[in-house]
């Protein structure tokens, strides 16, 4: 009984986690579209949006180049 407890647990965490993210496209002034793995998320600080691309890879762009953000 035990040997199941864990993978269990670890498909139930991996699907709520699944569940909690929401891809969006980033269009541009200039016409150009990003598509991210999550909702980007604004630092007032900076004035940059950071996002997660499709490769994995992490990004900014300056919220003056952002036109719209859209989830899918």
């Amino acid at each position: 009984m035990k040997k199941y407890l864990l993978p269990t647990l670890l498909i139930g965490a991996f699907a709520a986690l699944a569940g909690c993210s929401s891809p969006s496209i980033i269009t541009l002034n200039d016409g150009r579209e990003l598509q991210t793995l999550d909702t980007p998320h604004f630092d007032r600080n900076s004035g940059f949006y950071e996002f997660k691309q499709l490769d994995g890879k992490q990004n900014r762009i300056n919220k003056d180049q952002v036109q719209s953000i859209k989830d899918l």
